[in-house]
């Protein structure tokens, strides 16, 4: 007999994100060219974490005669000469992907072929090196915070000192 308030069990409990998402994922993939979604999940794995910093793919096209299709490629300027070199090996990197010869060329872009909204790169740069400050600013730094007595609050201080004092004037 079943209890009040017991409810019927209408699944098999939780289920994972990836499963959830993984036909609107294909259809919207399949909506750029791309058959396989392992192309644009897996891209850094695919070419390389080089080539994948440098480089989006857009879409796939194909075409009349269905002998191979085009893949499309996002970069900035200054890296298009450099992928234009590495064009075959990335060609035969995505074959490898869909385990037949899909793509017979490869083309490079500097914008996206539906038009400029989405083909703005978004491309992270190289990361900033800070130079180390002299041990005279992180002197200074300690000699400012020496009297506080929270660790916490004192290391904060010196951090904000010595950025302070490591400033180049303009």
């Amino acid at each position: 007999m079943k209890q009040p308030g017991a409810y019927p069990k209408r699944g098999k409990g939780f289920a994972r994100a990836a499963t959830l998402v993984q036909s609107r994922v294909r259809s919207a993939s399949e909506g750029r060219g791309f058959a396989e979604t392992r192309l644009l999940t897996h891209w850094a794995e695919i070419v390389g974490a080089d080539t994948a910093k440098c480089a989006t793919p857009v879409n796939v096209t194909y075409g009349k005669g269905g002998m191979g299709a085009t893949l499309t490629l996002l970069t900035t300027g200054a890296m298009a000469p450099m992928l234009d070199m590495q064009r075959e090996e990335i060609r035969e990197k995505v074959n490898a992907c869909y385990g037949y010869r899909a793509i017979s060329r490869v083309r490079i872009t500097q914008t996206a072929p539906t038009g400029f909204a989405e083909g703005r790169v978004a491309f992270s740069p190289a990361p900033k090196v800070k130079p180390a400050p002299d041990a005279q600013v992180l002197a200074k730094a300690a000699a400012v915070s020496r009297d506080v007595a929270s660790d916490d609050l004192r290391t904060a201080l010196e951090a904000l000192a010595t950025n302070v004092l490591s400033k180049h004037k303009s």
